[in-house]
């Protein structure tokens, strides 16, 4: 009995050794975990295998829209699902400049899609491929030869003569085809789209297109080829959520891309072949554009495998889309808030009038002195940036923001609608109130230094195109107000519905009557400089 007394004494204590072992590991787990950092909440909602893919495809609410709501409730970080992906969504501005500043070396990639791959030339395109070398030369390029301050100031004069003729044309088609005091009825998409077009045809291939004759069709055939091009960029496919599925088509979107590709590859081949055989034939040129300066200086950089004509195009078509997509967007936003609001449009041209004067067109050298003009603008692009969720990022490292731990690989949407929304930042922020930004506002800019407005972005993947597309918006735009009178059809106020592809278009055509301001000595073709 005592041996038998003792043994079980001995597996009692070994027992409870175990049990109090076993019970500290558990205690000393939870402890662990309860001072890592968590993840942020999980919106709920999330269906089983494709996770919150409805709200990109399938949703009749613009996903900015829907995600925005969510924020309400879950809060300026929230986490999603799309198929296999994690991803978080932020909607502040303290959230973004830790992302842009602390944060910003590991969130500079982008994920791999289905319509980067395919529109983006296999990611030779630089917008889409990785935060690497390649990235670097051709962010560098790029910058140097195309977009900076020394190269902009060079090409003013294309800018001013294009902008110029633009209005010249827009006054000789009001004398043939006006209906009678209403004046000439304008779709201002294609109109500003077409000047923008010619604009950065010029400064990147050289070449320039007229809508009317034989031109036209080539005019339309371009627009159409990029207006596609950030459609379907904007598209997630299946398989781009559940890997297993990628090679079924559902809804021929991928056809549709392909085709897209194909268009846009053959448009720009012609241009690049047309310089290469002027190169070869030593054909002498006044001054070098865009395509030009690349078939120089591509040779001996490091273009990660891929072949100098496939960065030589990836480049032109990045350039080309990003100046005339978003360039017109926020033109025809802006143009639609102004009918919207016609003491603003007054107070516009007032100062055009004041400043400029009605006894020529507006230059670019005038656009400075605009200082109404421009708080418009940021107001504009405060509503209605034209990436709204700006361009999808990846964490290519684990890290803490805002004090929930992110894992590596996890997708990043930034949602730009709700952030420029912010009631603790703007007051009344859903009202167009230009005045905000030569008030309480007036030392906020648009290009990535303050966290509240963020249009083109933040951090070294901002868009490389912000001063010219702020120029351009901002000469187009007093160039057209300061010559036209403009009204809508009926007085009825525009429609501000919006389709959402990589960028934001209004769902239905922006269209105006629009009649001279500025006497014809002025506005008349024979006075073309």
């Amino acid at each position: 009995m005592t041996i038998e007394y003792e043994e079980a004494v001995a597996a009692a204590v070994v027992g409870i050794l175990i049990i109090s072992y076993y019970l500290y590991f558990i205690k000393t787990a939870r402890d662990d975990d309860a001072c890592k950092p968590q993840p942020p909440p999980e919106a709920a909602g999330g269906w089983p295998l494709i996770g919150h893919l409805k709200i990109f495809s399938g949703s009749d609410q613009p996903p900015y829209v829907t995600l925005g709501t969510m924020a309400d409730k879950y809060g300026p970080i929230f986490r999603i699902r799309i198929g296999v992906h994690p991803a978080i969504v932020v909607s502040s501005s303290e959230l973004a400049k830790e992302l842009f500043t602390t944060h910003d070396a590991i969130i500079s990639s982008r994920p791999k899609y289905t319509a980067a791959k395919i529109l983006g030339q296999n990611y030779a395109n630089f917008g889409f491929c990785a935060y690497d070398n390649y990235w670097r030369e051709m962010r560098k390029i790029t910058a140097s030869e195309l977009l900076s301050t020394r190269r902009f100031e060079l090409l003013r004069d294309i800018r001013d003569s294009e902008v110029g003729y633009s209005m010249k044309e827009i006054y000789r088609t009001w004398l043939e085809e006006r209906e009678g005091s209403r004046g000439l009825l304008l779709e201002m998409n294609k109109w500003l789209g077409d000047m923008n077009l010619n604009v950065i045809l010029r400064m990147v291939a050289g070449k320039r297109y007229s809508a009317k004759g034989g031109d036209e069709r080539q005019v339309r055939r371009i627009r159409l080829a990029f207006r596609e091009f950030f459609r379907l960029t904007g598209v997630t496919v299946v398989g781009d959520a559940i890997p297993a599925l990628r090679w079924f088509d559902f809804g021929g979107k991928i056809k549709e891309m392909e085709k897209a590709a194909k268009e846009m590859d053959e448009i720009v081949s012609e241009w690049i072949e047309e310089h290469r055989e002027n190169k070869d034939s030593g054909v002498a040129k006044t001054e070098q554009d865009f395509i030009d300066v690349l078939l120089s200086v591509l040779d001996g950089v490091d273009l990660a495998g891929f072949d100098a004509d496939t960065v030589n195009k990836a480049t032109c078509l990045t350039l080309i889309a990003g100046a005339t997509d978003t360039t017109t967007v926020t033109m025809t936003w802006t143009l639609s808030l102004l009918l919207n609001n016609r003491h603003v449009l007054k107070k516009v041209q007032d100062e055009l009038d004041e400043q400029v004067g009605k006894e020529r067109l507006v230059k670019e050298s005038d656009i400075n002195k605009l200082k109404y003009l421009e708080a418009v603008v940021k107001e504009s692009l405060r509503l209605y940036p034209a990436g709204p969720l700006s361009g999808l990022r990846i964490f290519t490292e684990d890290c803490t923001l805002g004090g929930y731990h992110i894992k590596q690989g996890t997708r990043l949407f930034l949602n730009l609608w709700k952030l420029h929304r912010d009631p603790r930042v703007w007051s009344n922020p859903l009202e167009f109130k230009p005045e905000r930004f030569i008030s309480t506002h007036s030392d906020v800019d648009v290009k990535g230094q303050h966290f509240e407005l963020l249009p083109f972005g933040g951090g070294r993947r901002s868009c490389p195109g912000i001063t010219f597309g702020l120029q351009m918006t901002k000469l187009a735009l007093a160039a057209f107000l300061h010559a036209f009178e403009i009204t809508t059809p009926s007085d009825a106020p525009v429609d501000m519905s919006a389709t959402y592809g990589l960028t934001i278009i209004k769902t239905t055509p922006l269209e105006v009557f629009a009649k001279p301001r500025l006497s014809p000595s002025v506005l008349s073709l024979n006075t073309l400089a």
